[in-house]
């Protein structure tokens, strides 16, 4: 580690730094423009870059996109970018190394996945050798990536691969071998399919880490480095985040080269169109509280520390006749995202969750999140809350205080640079009414089931009896004999399953 590179900082900042770089195993380097801005509070400064920046543009027409991108962009109803794509966009289509800061929901996806796709247009992968790589901390925030990059990658027949734990290896295995210009992934999952020999980032041209701070909040720095590394020098890299800490700062030094740097909200993420509320409550009256929140009209997440105190409450708010549905990380892939389909179509209308649902979630038009237990980190609560007014719309943010956490409460705000409005309720009065659309439960029990899929029907063949079951098998590549009564001894299909 070199100790002795130029100080442009003081000296304890510097020290600081070393010793952090030293716990990750990452190089000191000595760089010219390492120069440093002030920032907000737990976060680094952003560097200084040495080439200009492009201007940014103020619609979408105005970028050097392909045509089809173009088209695609009109079909969805977008003509005009954020402010996070409009000043990064510009310069990722021109090769350079992004560094984007932005609040959740501030349009990070189509600010990279745009310039990933316009720059892959017109290559074709090789099998195993994905062109590009996206890189995301949850399952749910790489879902979510992949849905939103999907129609704008099929107007430049580009194919994606969504790669991820919880769910089958080897059809993502599949979908590597028979060739994937952009991968989606989450470190793990991606470092297994590499060990298993079934993908390779030799053809990395275009990195993307999505919320880096979060990887690192998750203990994947090791895994990304060494994914990092392996993807081959000089090719585009970008970051995105909603807060920048210490550790996403090793990133930067260590991989980016002469970023053009981007922040949206200096605030660490604050929103202007989002009200923040503190309700203080008394202990025996939250849980009477919390229901009747649940019970309003329209859709709501509430966040709870732990799963078992999730699994409790939904448990209680069904009982209450409130159509509550957990999520957290005990819970399967399938069952996970089975339940957030529930709650995007209304079927479901109380998402009672842990922090797994706090990033990577996006569901139109949903305007209250309830922080049942605070947060005790300022990042954890404004992910939570990013959940609400996202892409310009308004939301509220209401968070329930007894007491004993009052304090604590006014530390994390500080922190966050927000000034909520604070009041003090009961249940059953109206201004809980008015800040939340409480109101009280029908008390009717209801039972959450799961809809059914019909099984598509098979296409009927013109060809005779006796030829049909072979020839439709060996058109698919399967034999005919021992797997026709292995298919045979399988169980009857379950649609909840």
């Amino acid at each position: 580690m070199n100790r002795a590179r130029t100080a442009r900082t003081t000296r304890t900042n510097d020290r600081a730094r070393g010793s952090a770089a030293k716990r990750s195993g990452a190089p000191r380097r000595s760089k010219g423009n390492d120069r440093r801005q002030s920032a907000p509070q737990g976060e680094f400064a952003l560097p200084v870059t040495v080439t200009p920046a492009l201007p940014a543009v103020e619609s979408f027409a105005d970028l050097a996109l392909p045509a089809p991108l173009l088209a695609a962009l009109g079909h969805e109803g977008l003509t005009v970018p954020f402010p996070i794509q409009g000043a990064t966009l510009p310069n990722s289509l021109a090769g350079r190394d992004v560094l984007g800061r932005g609040r959740t929901g501030s349009g990070k996806t189509l600010a990279f996945g745009l310039a990933v796709l316009a720059r892959t247009a017109g290559r074709r992968a090789e099998p195993r050798q994905p062109l590009a790589l996206v890189l995301v901390p949850t399952r749910e925030l790489a879902q979510q990536v992949t849905d939103a990059l999907t129609p704008y990658a099929r107007s430049v027949s580009l194919r994606l691969a969504t790669v991820v734990g919880g769910m089958s290896i080897g059809k993502q295995a599949g979908a590597l071998r028979a060739g994937a210009e952009v991968v989606v992934a989450t470190p793990g999952r991606l470092k297994d399919l590499i060990v298993r020999g079934d993908c390779r980032l030799d053809d990395i041209a275009i990195t993307v880490l999505d919320e880096a701070d979060q990887m690192a909040d998750m203990g994947f720095m090791p895994q990304v480095t060494a994914l990092l590394d392996q993807v081959r020098p000089g090719g585009q890299r970008m970051l995105f985040s909603a807060t920048l800490d210490r550790n996403v700062d090793l990133l930067v030094r260590r991989y980016l080269t002469d970023p053009v740097v981007h922040s949206v909200d200096p605030s660490a993420g604050a929103v202007t169109t989002m009200e923040h509320h503190v309700l203080h409550v008394h202990e025996a009256d939250k849980h009477r509280t919390t229901t009747e929140i649940a019970a309003r009209d329209g859709r709501v997440i509430m966040f709870l520390d732990t799963k078992h105190a999730v699994d409790r409450l939904t448990k209680h708010l069904l009982n209450s006749g409130v159509r509550a549905a957990a999520l957290h990380g005990g819970k399967s892939q399938p069952q996970r995202t089975r339940t957030l389909a529930q709650f995007k179509t209304g079927h479901v209308t109380v998402l009672v969750a842990t922090n797994v649902a706090a990033r990577g979630i996006h569901v139109a038009g949903l305007d209250l999140v309830v922080n049942v237990d605070p947060p005790t980190d300022h990042k954890d609560y404004l992910h939570r809350g990013g959940r609400t007014a996202r892409a310009g719309e308004s939301g509220s943010v209401v968070t329930l205080v007894t007491p004993g956490q009052r304090r604590g409460m006014n530390r994390l705000m500080a922190s966050a640079g927000i000034t909520p409005q604070i009041i003090a309720v009961r249940s059953g009065e109206a201004e809980l009414t008015r800040i939340t659309g409480a109101q009280a439960p029908s008390g009717v029990p209801v039972v959450i089931t799961a809809p059914a899929v019909a099984r598509p029907r098979r296409a009927v063949s013109s060809a005779p009896p006796s030829f049909r079951g072979r020839r439709d098998r060996s058109a698919q590549g399967r034999p005919t004999g021992q797997a026709k009564r292995r298919r045979a001894q399988r169980p009857a299909f379950d649609p909840a399953a």
